[in-house]
């Protein structure tokens, strides 16, 4: 007599050998080191993109949870400096007569929302841009000089500028300040935990007391900053594609 072997059994016997194809596994974390400069952008510079001349090292961490092909979360940590100087400056003339001056470290928590456009989160090896915005606050320790005016260059009469120090001398300046980072890179993984990253940020700030001046410089803008890096990639984590759900007995 012919023997059938059910079909259940069959699937259970081929269960073991089919898992492994099946289970395909994606990485679930990033992990960042970064490297880079701070540059900043305010009224000390007459460069809109911000002063270059006076831009400081600074060093990045991040850590990044892996959510679609395309999106993920991060959160971020950035050491630096910031420094901006009038006496830098011979255009316009009247920037070496004023020659204001200021400095801070800059100690930044921030989190970000990531969007990869080619949904490239998984990809084994390769480029793929990405962009992102998130917010946060930066801890400051601002110092800021003055003793350089030369103050027979500026009319008393019809210049701003002295009653503008004076209100600016008496104007706490801030400790704490919140930034909204707005920016965009590129990733390139050389195995598929192993990568590199270039990227670009420019930090929304909310004050313009970051260079330690408003009334005696320019009251109607705000300052900012930005950063620029390169950094290497570390990925770890699975996470199964087929999102299988727990049997429970």
């Amino acid at each position: 007599m012919k023997r059938v072997i059910p079909p259940v059994l069959l699937v259970a016997l081929a269960l073991p050998f089919s898992a492994p194809l099946l289970a395909q596994n994606n990485p679930k974390y990033e992990f960042g080191i970064n490297l880079g400069f701070t540059v900043y952008q305010g009224d000390l510079t007459p460069q809109q993109l911000g002063s270059f001349r006076t831009q400081k090292l600074a060093l990045g961490l991040q850590a990044a949870k892996l959510l679609s092909p395309s999106f993920s979360v991060r959160a971020a940590f950035l050491r630096g400096r910031l420094k901006g100087d009038d006496g830098l400056y011979a255009n316009p003339e009247y920037r070496q007569q004023r020659n204001f001056n200021f400095s801070t470290p800059v100690t930044e928590f921030t989190g970000h929302f990531v969007w990869n456009p080619m949904a490239r989160n998984y990809a084994v090896k390769g480029f793929s841009p990405y962009f992102f915005a998130g917010a946060g606050f930066a801890f400051l320790r601002i110092k800021r000089d003055w003793s350089g005016l030369n103050s027979s260059y500026f009319d008393s009469e019809t210049s701003t500028i002295f009653s503008g120090l004076a209100a600016d001398t008496v104007h706490s300046v801030p400790r704490l300040i919140p930034v909204i980072p707005v920016g965009m890179g590129i990733k390139y993984f050389i195995t598929p935990k192993l990568g590199m990253n270039a990227e670009a940020a420019y930090r929304l700030g909310y004050t313009d007391y970051l260079d330690g001046f408003s009334e005696a410089a320019n009251p109607a803008k705000k300052d900012h900053y930005l950063n620029y890096s390169i950094g290497i990639i570390y990925r770890s984590g699975t996470k199964n594609r087929l999102s299988c759900p727990k049997i429970s007995y």
